[in-house]
């Protein structure tokens, strides 16, 4: 449910704006039919069939109103709905919901487009894990997941009426995460064809001139966030407990778009001291210590508007008992309040092994 309410308010921004102003929006419909792709030795028995399924999606259209929205080619934003069937008894079926961009990769005056799209959302899995009914399902832990997907696909609209075409590739991942074991999570790759629709006439739309803006620059920021969430350690039934992560790092602005990123992370995690006693327990040569950590980063910062994502690669300067290694990374959505106080979503994990979603609240200084 937190995940949820979180969800919802980052989301905010992308489904607001005024009345007053002409608006121009399309639908999407999509289907798809791929792969499961063997990311873990644990999931070969889900390579049986192929899954197939569709995506519906509302799209709004930028037009520069906004300064960031020159910076990007004038993106779309809108929400999607999907539909996923594994093909597999095991895995059941997904439904997903998404908020999502879409970024034009051509001068936006041209009728043919290529578009990468990204969606963050989440899934609901009709088949997960139970140690008598579905004992097989290393998966889906729980039946409430996070979920994202990228999509890159060739668009043209308007050929009959306002009736249009596109067709791609889609990535789907879902997985709630490691809150709670077992969680390989699943990752599709599929092709996909479809039909577009504008909502209102566009022959009128103008996309506002790119201005030529000048050189940007700032003082270096210092950043204090404070993470919280919960999960589970690997080992099936252990229990879901908290973890808490204290960060202290600077940025430094490259552009309006851009910030480089350098600082130190401190975890206090209960389910590595669950993990470490139980190890223990089932080997008695098993190292024990501390359930502490601490680890140095570089990150890099993308800013949309409010919204940011960055990406962080750490490792770990503390580390007293092995545990999926020392390297670690993060990838996160950030949502400004003021320019100043800003609230987080963000995954870590080690390479792909995902262990913990933490949600977040800081200030920039």
């Amino acid at each position: 449910m937190k995940q949820i309410v979180f969800i919802l308010l980052v989301s905010s921004p992308f489904l607001s704006f005024s009345q007053e102003e002409k608006s121009y929006s399309y639908i999407q419909a999509d289907y798809f039919y791929g792969n499961i792709l063997k990311h873990n030795k644990n999931v070969g028995h889900f390579l049986t069939n192929h899954p197939t399924g569709f995506m519906l999606s509302w799209n709004k259209k930028t037009t520069g109103k906004k300064e960031w929205e020159h910076r990007y080619n004038y993106p779309d934003f809108g929400i999607s709905l999907a539909y996923q069937d594994y093909k597999n008894p095991i895995l059941g079926e997904l439904y997903s919901a998404y908020a999502h961009y879409n970024f034009y990769l051509l001068p936006r005056a041209n009728k043919n487009q290529l578009v990468l799209r990204a969606g963050w959302g989440i899934a609901y899995n009709t088949n997960p894990y139970h140690k008598v009914n579905n004992p097989k399902n290393v998966a889906f832990g729980t039946a409430i997941n996070s979920s994202t997907y990228f999509k890159f696909f060739y668009k043209r609209e308007n050929i009959i009426n306002r009736i249009g075409i596109h067709a791609g590739l889609t990535f789907i991942h879902a997985s709630n995460s490691s809150f709670k074991s077992p969680n390989t999570g699943v990752n599709v790759w599929a092709t996909t064809v479809g039909l577009n629709y504008n909502l209102e006439d566009d022959t009128d739309l103008k996309f506002s001139p790119t201005k030529k803006e000048k050189k940007y620059s700032t003082k270096i920021k210092y950043n204090f966030a404070f993470r919280f969430g919960a999960n589970e350690s690997d080992f099936i039934d252990s229990g879901v407990k908290p973890f808490f992560v204290l960060s202290a790092y600077i940025d430094k602005r490259l552009s309006r778009k851009s910030a480089i990123q350098f600082g130190a992370d401190y975890y206090v995690s209960y389910m590595l001291k669950d993990y470490i006693e139980i190890s223990h327990i089932l080997d008695e040569n098993y190292q024990t210590g501390d359930f502490k950590r601490a680890g140095l980063f570089l990150g890099h910062e993308l800013f949309m508007n409010k919204l940011s994502v960055e990406f962080q690669a750490g490792y770990y300067v503390y580390y007293p008992v092995e545990f999926h290694g020392r390297l670690y990374e993060r990838l996160g959505l950030k949502r400004y309040f003021k320019d100043k106080w800003f609230a987080s979503v963000s995954l870590k994990a080690h390479a792909a092994k995902a262990e913990t979603v933490a949600f977040g609240i800081g200030v920039r200084l």
